[in-house]
């Protein structure tokens, strides 16, 4: 190998780490007052940490990062199935937030081509669990020396262990049942070094596949996982459910305990409830009760309050039971919420009316609404293939399955490679960040409706919760809730 070759090898590497952006994480100073008060944040983003994980996490992903600059450099077609075998084999010995962001990116339609999704979805983002001596010094560190006098009972077992940190089983002194959701150590530096790491591969990619910029998409991954790191203002998000929730016996969210939580550690009911998977089987009417309290859990906060729960994986619900039957369903986390300008809400309600009535002009201004730019006939044409399939359930005035014949892992998948294989020919196209987790939320909700084989007007569903829908109206309510709540909205 030549040393021209290599500089201009290394020059095209760091070329792709400087176009490489990352937003500025924006804390939310009006915390819930009764929560123990902050004290020196031995965690923050260090670089000694962040060392750590880009070494090993540099090492594993370098390797596909130089395959790709490589086969753009020398202008050679790269095996898009092996690339995306060999990413999927990279990641899959990693732990932390790399999983939880892979597995997210492999469940936005917008953000890689098929080929990626198909093996970044085989993915597991459980990491292993802490064991009992790291839980008392994580506790210790965010209640106290003392902090086993605060609980009547601590499971030294997890119940649950995901990327970011573990849920243990606990009793309070009261002799209420509690879930607390403890984060891992040095969780922001891995989040960072972690989100750098892949900023460098789309990066690259954009090089060699222009098709759809995904600059803001990395935008969004990373202020949502951001957010998802302070536990404070997940606590808020709970308040904010409950508020906007609260009058739906069907849908169960818990109470925060806050003097038992903190920005690392919160603390919320226990609540009692099943798998969502262990009812596919019951009868349709249950069946379709779960699913009528998941499209409600989803769509009633987006249309009047311009809120989603941007995360609805399986994992993040249960089935509660009333007189022994599944009556209704648990919302169990709170870190993936986005709020949206009462703008982009009245984009989506205008798209719907759009397509419905055949009005190409209001398609157009809710793209424009949402921030698409650039706009020709042929790239209208290719976003309606996509805003036809996630629309086309919601337009069809009649009982129904989501999708016939199709099965939960492979929702939205064929209209996803239609849409890239258009864009490539007719594109680019700049997928504005807000659009991101709309997407996303959307295949995850149709994927728990197959799951369920559930049969719905979801026409009426949705009619019914857009009733006297105005942007003024959404506005309001957002202000307030948001205000009862206290907290600021992020971009």
């Amino acid at each position: 190998m030549s040393a021209a070759y290599t500089a201009n090898l290394w020059s095209h590497l760091k070329w792709s780490l400087a176009v490489t952006s990352h937003l500025a994480f924006r804390d939310d100073p009006a915390y819930l007052l009764a929560m123990p008060p902050r004290t020196p944040d031995r965690e923050k983003n260090r670089f000694t940490a962040r060392a750590a994980r880009y070494a090993r996490v540099g090492a594993n992903v370098g390797g596909v990062a130089a395959k790709m600059a490589g086969a753009r450099f020398l202008g050679v077609d790269l095996d898009r199935a092996r690339n995306a075998a060999d990413l999927a084999a990279a990641l899959g010995g990693l732990k932390g937030p790399i999983m939880k962001v892979a597995q997210l990116l492999a469940t936005i339609p917008e953000a890689l081509p098929p080929e990626y999704i198909t093996e970044l979805t085989k993915l597991q983002s459980q990491a292993p669990p802490m064991g009992w001596p790291f839980v008392k010094r994580r506790m210790q560190a965010e209640l106290g020396p003392d902090w086993q006098k605060k609980f009547a009972s601590f499971e030294h077992r997890p119940a649950a262990a995901a990327s970011l940190g573990q849920v243990h089983r606990a009793r309070s002194l009261e002799g209420d049942e509690l879930a607390c959701k403890l984060q891992y150590a040095d969780m922001q530096s891995a989040v960072e070094a972690d989100l750098r790491q892949l900023g460098l591969l789309f990066a690259i990619r954009r090089r060699f596949d222009p098709a759809i910029d995904t600059r803001e998409i990395v935008k969004e991954i990373g202020a949502r996982v951001r957010e998802e790191l302070d536990y404070r203002r997940e606590a808020k998000h709970v308040a904010l459910y409950r508020d906007v929730l609260g009058g739906d016996n069907s849908i169960c969210v818990p109470r925060v305990v806050p003097a038992l939580s903190t920005g690392r550690l919160l603390t919320l009911d226990w609540l009692e409830g099943s798998r969502m998977l262990e009812h596919k089987d019951e009868t349709l009417a249950v069946r379709n009760r779960l699913a009528t309290a998941m499209f409600t859990a989803w769509w009633l906060p987006f249309i009047r309050f311009g809120l989603i729960h941007g995360d609805p994986h399986l994992g993040n619900y249960s089935v509660f039971a009333e007189k022994g039957r599944p009556a209704g369903i648990n919302l169990l986390d709170y870190g993936c919420i986005r709020i949206f300008p009462p703008s982009f809400v009245g984009g989506v309600v205008d798209l719907y009316n759009g397509l419905r009535h055949g009005d190409d002009a209001r398609v157009v201004h809710a793209y424009e609404t949402w921030g698409f730019r650039n706009l020709t006939r042929e790239l209208i044409d290719i976003l309606n293939i996509w805003a036809r399939f996630i629309y086309g359930p919601l337009m069809d005035d009649r009982v129904r399955s989501i999708a016939d014949g199709v099965k939960p892992g492979e929702y939205g998948r064929r209209q996803a490679f239609e849409v890239q294989k258009a864009l490539r020919e007719k594109g680019p196209v700049t997928v504005p960040r807000e659009f991101v987790l709309m997407d996303r939320a959307a295949v995850g909700l149709g994927g728990v409706f197959l799951h369920l084989r559930a049969e719905l007007n979801f026409h009426r569903l949705f009619e019914e919760a857009m009733e006297l829908f105005s942007m003024k109206n959404v506005a309001d309510r957002q202000a307030a809730a948001l205000k009862r709540a206290g907290l600021v909205a992020t971009g």
